[in-house]
Formats: structure tokens, C-alpha cells, sequence
């Protein structure tokens, strides 16, 4: 006589499920996420076929006016999400705690709120699961975000939520956080696999059904994935995340999946005790304000999706006291570590004996292979304690020869550094570039010593 399986175990991480337990989930590999779940396993009967609801129809037959976008009223999360919110559409929005992920959403909530009062839209409803009402509430006066139609649910029972959607029928949902609701008709405590798989499908489910946009807010594990199973993001249509350092204001949101848009457009914001506001041009946060040029630094341009930011390169060298240190913020340790060697082989600068510090301003993160060009100039610079002339700015990958070499997306990184009044391009020889903005003179250069020669006065 044959036993009955029966599923009892499952990852925290993917969902995997296995009928004994194991060290290692044998779907994403993660040790020691297999946890006892009693999960029941009820006998499987054929599916029965019946008549659709809604015959099949051809292609070029379906309309397009149920895809229209609305605008969230914030241009930054605009342009990550596509243009805006698609009727229908659930997005995912994680990030650590503490980078404004509810700010964000409490002011998108009060803008759209506010565009529903004039236009005459259901309102919009904020659910919160991690604070209570009183403290959204001061949030919100101090954003600014209050107005009438942006009504306000503490709650983290699922039955409950889904009664204050049907009694509202709200014009956009948010909900804070997905880890934080429970379905009391399911087992397990609220953040669980099984938890927040039954939470999201409802709330999926209501959401296509009568059409209303909802914005998910996740949290993620220490190692920055998403908390809970990976189901979740094949679920939803839009996953986000939500970036930034605790000791910057600027904040990043990245599409990482989008159903309704591109996955290669980044939104910049700067979070201020007043709230959280996009930003448009960046630059002032990566590129300092003095007027005087010193040895050390140098301007290069980075891609941040399809979207460049200008990023300023530091660099110091001092004698080492005792064994020399190499220190970096913002760029990447190991591409330093190779522009040092090729200014030592191919220039004879030699950095043995001194401590080399390089860094970016603001918390701007330069890990590309276009930045070489600009931290071997800045190298140059303050090794050899000579300036270079304002309004230069450095683009180009650096190999092990010395030689410099072209970079995606040239044309545009151009524009952007003519647009924010730099007037001198240091780029390789190899390039192709369309058309030189007006204004600025391109210095093509072979190699690194060309480059330090084009800017500085050896």
C-alpha cells in the first residue's frame, strides 16, 4: 500500500517545498532557509474544461485604452515607472529600512489625492501595517501631504483591508508593508512564505478585477534580495527598488521588471527634514561648488540606466607613515588599484611610498569602466601637485597598456557635460562621436600620458 506524500518543509526564500528537510534549498541554494511548514496535500482532480466568459479575439482587435498611463504627479518615479500608473497595475517598491520608502509613497498618495479632488476620482487609499494612523498622519503634515481625499487604514488583517477597498472602491492603493498583513484564514505568522504569497494574490486579484493601481511596499533581507518568496516578484507587473546611503540624500529608484515600460531608467530624489523631492539635475550633489581648481581632481560622466549624471573624482596622495594604505569611496577599489599600475609603468609615477585616498563627492557610486580616464587624471594631478584647467571633463576606459579606450553611450555623455557648461571632452582617438555640441572643444588622445598632457602642464 502506497503512503501519501506529504509537503512539510519549505525555503523562507523562493517557496521551495520538500517533504523532508534538507540543509540546502535545492532551488536557490540558500542554507539553512528550509523551515517546517505543515503545508497539507490534498488530492489532485483532473480540471474540467467550461466556455469562456470572453472568446478569444485577434490581436489587432484588443484596445489599448485599458494600457493608458497616469501620472503619479512625481516626474522622477514617472520616469522609472514609464510615464505612470497602468489601471491594474501592482508595483513592488523595496528597500532598507529607513531610506524613505513611505515618504515617498505618503507623498505620491497626497499627490494623486489631491489630483482626485480636482478631477473628481475615487479616492486614494493608504493602508499601513508597521505604524499607526496618528503617526502617518505627522508624517504627512510635515511633507506636506494632507488632504482630505487621501483617506488613512492602520491595519495588517488582510479581511479587514479588502473590506476598506470594497466600501472605498479607491482610486489607487497603497499598502505599507506587504510583510506586515496576515490572512487569518491561512497558517503562519505575517511575513512568512505562505503569508505573503496569499496577501499578494488578493490583493492581485482585486486589483485586475476592478482595474485600480496598487504600489507594494517590501522589505529586503540583509544582503539587499527582497524578503519573502520569489514568487512575489513574478507576481507583481512593476518591481522597484529603492536605494541610497544613510549618510547621503540621494536617493535612487531603480526598475529591476516592468510589464509597462523600460528596466534601464533611474529616478533621482533628495531626501531633507521637509520630506523627499525628485530631482531632475542631479549634478549639484555629485560636483563641488568651488570656483578655484585644485591638483586631485577630475569630472568624468556615468550611465545610471540610460540617464548620465556627472561624477566628480578625488584623489590625494600623501607619504605613508608606515605601510602604504589604499582607500576608495564610490569607486571601484580593484579598477584604482590598475590605474596606479599603469601610471607607474607607462608615466614612471611612482605611488610605493605614499598613501593614495580617491573618492567621489556626494555619495555618487562610479563603478563603470568609463571612469578610468578620470581617476587616472586625478592621480596624475595630485602626484604631480598640478591642477587642471577648469571645465574638463574625462571620458574613456583604460586598459593595462595605457591605451585609452571608447565607452557606450559617448554621444550622450557629451551632451550632458556640454549642457552643464564644461567646455574641454577628453576622449579616446578610436571614438565616434555624431556631433560636438557647441562650445566644446574635444581633445582626443591615444593613452593616458596623452591625456595628462592634453590637461596638464608637464
Amino acid at each position: 500500500m502506497a503512503t501519501k506524500s506529504k509537503l512539510q518543509y519549505v525555503c523562507t526564500e523562493c517557496g521551495w517545498q520538500t517533504s523532508k528537510w534538507v540543509g540546502r534549498c535545492g532551488e536557490c541554494q540558500s542554507w539553512g532557509t528550509v523551515v517546517e511548514a505543515g503545508a497539507p496535500q490534498g488530492i489532485r482532480h483532473t480540471a474540467k474544461a467550461i466556455t469562456p466568459g470572453t472568446p478569444a479575439q485577434p490581436i489587432t482587435d484588443v484596445s489599448t485604452q485599458a494600457s493608458t498611463k497616469e501620472p503619479t504627479g512625481v516626474s522622477e518615479l514617472d520616469r522609472v515607472l514609464g510615464g505612470g500608473l497602468v489601471p491594474g497595475v501592482v508595483v513592488l517598491l523595496a528597500g532598507e529600512p529607513g531610506v524613505g520608502k513611505s515618504t515617498l509613497l505618503l507623498d505620491v498618495a497626497a499627490r494623486a489625492a489631491a489630483r482626485a479632488r480636482e478631477n473628481g476620482y475615487a479616492e486614494v487609499l493608504y493602508v499601513t501595517g508597521e505604524e499607526s494612523a496618528s503617526q502617518v498622519r505627522s508624517r504627512a503634515e510635515r511633507i506636506g501631504g494632507l488632504d482630505p481625499h487621501l483617506l488613512l487604514a492602520s491595519e495588517s488583517d488582510l479581511q479587514r483591508i479588502l473590506g476598506h477597498i470594497q466600501a472605498t472602491q479607491p482610486s489607487l492603493l497603497i499598502l505599507d508593508s506587504i510583510q506586515t498583513i496576515a490572512d487569518p484564514e491561512v497558517e503562519g505568522s505575517a511575513g512568512g512564505v505562505s503569508q505573503v504569497r496569499a496577501v499578494a494574490t488578493a490583493v492581485i486579484n482585486i486589483a485586475k478585477a476592478s482595474g485600480m493601481p496598487v504600489v507594494i511596499v517590501g522589505h529586503v533581507t540583509k544582503d539587499g534580495s527582497i524578503a519573502g518568496p520569489r514568487t512575489l516578484e513574478h507576481l507583481v507587473d512593476v518591481v522597484c527598488h529603492f536605494e541610497g546611503d544613510r549618510h547621503s540624500r540621494l536617493r535612487l529608484v531603480r526598475a529591476v521588471k516592468n510589464r509597462y515600460g523600460a528596466t534601464d531608467e533611474v529616478g533621482c530624489f533628495e531626501l531633507t527634514d521637509s520630506g523627499i523631492r525628485g530631482l531632475e539635475d542631479p549634478s549639484g550633489l555629485f560636483i563641488s561648488s568651488r570656483s578655484s581648481t585644485v591638483p586631485g581632481t577630475c569630472v568624468t560622466v556615468t550611465l545610471e540606466g540610460r540617464r548620465p549624471m556627472p561624477v566628480e573624482v578625488q584623489a590625494l596622495s600623501v607619504i605613508a607613515a608606515g605601510p602604504p594604505r589604499r582607500t576608495t569611496a564610490g569607486v571601484d577599489s580593484s579598477r584604482v588599484a590598475m590605474m596606479l599600475a599603469v601610471l607607474q609603468s607607462r608615466m614612471g609615477i611612482r605611488f610605493e611610498k605614499q598613501d593614495i585616498f580617491v573618492s567621489t563627492i556626494g555619495g555618487a557610486r562610479a563603478m563603470e569602466p568609463a571612469v578610468d580616464c578620470a581617476i587616472a587624471l586625478a592621480l596624475a594631478s595630485t602626484a604631480l601637485d598640478l591642477p587642471m584647467p577648469p571645465g574638463v571633463v574625462a571620458l574613456g576606459e583604460v586598459s593595462l597598456t595605457g591605451e585609452l579606450r571608447p565607452v557606450v553611450d559617448l554621444q550622450q555623455r557629451i551632451n550632458e557635460a556640454s549642457r552643464l557648461g564644461f567646455r574641454i571632452a577628453i576622449i579616446p582617438d578610436a571614438a565616434e562621436i555624431t556631433k560636438v555640441p557647441a562650445g566644446m572643444e574635444i581633445r582626443r588622445v591615444k593613452d593616458v600620458r596623452s591625456a595628462a598632457q592634453s590637461v596638464l602642464p608637464l
